[in-house]
């Protein structure tokens, strides 16, 4: 993967803590939310595919649009939806429109899951967002 950008002056101090803080702050979210996926009955990557898709306001969410949001290769999520389906999570609704576009949407147990496992994570998660918004601002204020 290409860099963003290269410089031949040296990094700020400052540059490495906040790196070394964000990963510090996110691996523990990271690992928390792996447990308490397992605990409502759900493997992390499906937890990442359920959530991406339930925060799509329109609920109809397709393997294109779900592909572009995860930032995954199309043939990824597509077999990522493939085994999520064949456990139940999430269903499959054929356009009336378009037969070629198949919708996908939470049935109520994968709700259920998903509601379970984010609802258990709302302390650790405004935690974080309060990190990275901290993070903004020290960035801001140093430019």
């Amino acid at each position: 993967m290409k860099p963003d950008a290269t410089t031949d002056e040296r990094m700020p101090a400052q540059d490495y803590r906040e790196a070394a803080v964000l990963r510090e702050g996110l691996r523990p979210f990271l690992r928390r939310s792996e447990e308490i996926a397992a605990a409502n009955g759900l493997a992390f990557q499906r937890l990442l595919l359920l959530i991406t898709g339930a925060s799509d306001r329109s609920e109809r969410s397709t393997v294109t649009n779900l592909a572009g949001r995860m930032q995954l290769a199309q043939d990824t999520v597509t077999d990522r939806v493939a085994r999520a389906e064949a456990a139940g999570l999430p269903a499959r609704e054929q356009s009336e429109d378009d037969g070629r576009i198949a919708y996908r949407r939470l049935p109520s147990e994968g709700e259920r899951r998903l509601a379970g496992t984010v609802a258990s994570l709302n302390a650790d998660r405004r935690s974080r967002i309060a990190l990275v918004s901290a993070l903004d601002r020290s960035r801001r204020t140093r430019t």
